[in-house]
């Protein structure tokens, strides 16, 4: 490459006059640098998803519930700006928590974690929340249990499109798993047990209330399937763990299920981790593409940022895309004992 060819894009300095909603910072933000710069690329990205006929799929670790991030979980649902949501059985718990119509509390890290316990208050970080009301949730999760059908194992979609809908008899305002299963959007836990649900079910086993049985592997082949559903499919990340590689994976179980797949179109993160530590949380999508998860030709970027930060201009930014949305091609889902989908 010649040196002309080299120094031809020049960044632009961010001109804020003007810059007057999400998605104007956001366009801006792309023409500067370092991870600004891949914030605003993202929503080139995520713009690209909704233009496409494709299926997204997003998944979410982290405390982000606690954090303040449901209303734009549940945003991303009622407008269809994702089609599936993976994420940890904490995050579903404190939703299900807020939808009870209970919150979450300003803390502080430096408070004395002795005494919280003492009082028996949790902190994740600087987010405080009441530990003897979370046990009344873990009770109330290990009597739904109870009250299903033993007889059968259910996938953690169908669990918890089922605890959507018994939740949202009583919600004063819908959270992810209300708007979920009113919208028929799939969820997913592949890591079920290491949360609340594993301790409210296990609690009423232990008293004699249940036997449910979780099919995680049905969760595999659903979300498998979901690949072979669309021409192509998009990833978003907001964090990584469980939820990252249980949405990546679906291209290696796909091709090996000949479902003709060649990994995932169009890829965002915005991940906090550090790719040389070697773990799947901050790999890079290069690095996914030696495992085929990613495809060869893919959109594709990386920003390494607080989930809390990115997640509100990214989802405030792509709200007002009216007529992308609205025009938007989507697959309408059927969230009974198996997934079904169709095109609109």
């Amino acid at each position: 490459m010649k040196k002309h060819e080299l120094l031809s894009i020049p960044t632009i300095p961010f001109e804020p006059a003007g810059a007057t909603t999400a998605a104007e910072v956001l366009s801006r933000m792309k023409d500067t640098a370092f991870q600004g710069k891949q914030l605003g690329l993202a929503f080139e990205v995520w713009k690209r998803m909704l233009a496409d006929d494709c299926i997204i799929m997003m998944g979410m670790s982290g405390a982000m519930v606690p954090a303040g991030m449901r209303r734009l979980v549940v945003r991303m649902i009622e407008n269809r700006l994702i089609d599936c949501v993976v994420s940890t059985g904490a995050n579903f718990f404190h939703d299900l928590h807020e939808t009870r119509g209970h919150s979450h509390y300003q803390g502080s890290p430096h408070t004395d974690d002795v005494m919280l316990g003492e009082h028996m208050v949790d902190r994740m970080y600087d987010v405080l929340a009441d530990e003897a009301m979370f046990r009344q949730h873990d009770e109330w999760i290990g009597r739904f249990a109870a009250s299903l059908d033993q007889s059968r194992p259910y996938t953690t979609r169908e669990f918890l499109y089922l605890v959507g809908l018994e939740a949202a008899k009583t919600a004063k305002e819908d959270g992810i798993l209300t708007a979920a299963a009113k919208a028929n959007i799939p969820l997913f836990c592949p890591a079920i047990a290491d949360s609340s649900y594993g301790i409210g079910i296990a609690e009423n086993r232990f008293s004699g209330g249940n036997r449910l049985m979780l099919d995680v592997i049905g969760d595999v082949l659903e979300t498998t399937y979901l690949t072979k559903c669309a021409p192509n499919t998009g990833v978003i990340y907001f964090g990584g763990g469980t939820p990252k590689n249980f949405i990546q994976q679906t291209e290696v179980t796909a091709s090996m299920l000949d479902y003709g797949v060649i990994g995932h179109k169009y890829a965002i993160q915005c991940v906090t981790d550090a790719p040389h530590w070697g773990g799947l949380s901050g790999c890079t999508f290069q690095e996914a593409q030696s495992w085929g998860k990613i495809a060869r030709d893919a959109f594709m970027v990386s920003c390494h940022c607080d989930s809390t930060i990115a997640m509100p201009l990214l989802v405030s930014a792509m709200l007002e895309q009216k007529e992308l949305i609205a025009n938007r091609k989507r697959r309408r889902f059927k969230l009974g004992r198996e997934l079904e989908v169709a095109a609109d």
